[in-house]
């Protein structure tokens, strides 16, 4: 008795792959500058790229001073959450945020009143360990998030850096989470 021919897949791409490059090419496409636009403004909306700038360095600086508020509730975690708060420092730089802010040094352990400006959304930090880090990673995802979100109509280098300081918050927040356990 002969045996059935094998199943055989339909030809040409899976759903995954699609996806993948759909999500791909929307990226390019967010974080490619226009030849006619040399100075990084959006056609028209040189604004737009200036108010995104100044979003992404506020919520820098609301990070700054939620590590800084974590650290001073919970010196213990200073091995964990230095590092990070050091590169929130460099982001809110980046953005051009913190002119006259903190140190960036990441071996300091800064007070809450060290912050920059520290926002009115930073609230008191749980006494217990482990809530502090979830509070502060769901933070970095919060803004994570709406920097990914923000991409599309911004100029090539401006996206890049949101695009990269979104992929760090993302980092971030798993590191918080997994110290948390």
């Amino acid at each position: 008795m002969p045996y059935p021919p094998p199943p055989r897949a339909l030809p040409g791409p899976r759903r995954r792959t699609l996806l993948a490059s759909a999500a791909g090419a929307a990226l390019l496409a967010g974080c490619s500058a226009g030849p006619a636009d040399p100075d990084g403004g959006t056609g028209g909306s040189p604004s737009l790229a200036e108010r995104a700038r100044a979003r992404a360095a506020r919520d820098s600086e609301d990070l700054v001073a939620r590590y800084d508020a974590v650290l001073a509730a919970h010196p213990a975690v200073e091995r964990l959450v230095a590092p990070l708060r050091a590169e929130a420092v460099r982001h809110m730089e980046a953005f051009g945020g913190g002119a006259s802010g903190p140190s960036s040094s990441p071996s300091a352990t800064p007070s809450p009143s060290a912050s920059a400006s520290p926002s009115a959304s930073v609230r008191a930090v749980p006494a217990d360990q482990r809530d502090a880090l979830t509070e502060l990673a769901a933070a970095e995802r919060t803004f994570a998030d709406e920097r990914a979100k923000a991409l599309m109509g911004l100029p090539g280098e401006l996206a890049r850096l949101l695009a990269s300081v979104a992929a760090a918050g993302a980092a971030h927040a798993f590191l918080l989470t997994e110290g948390a356990r």
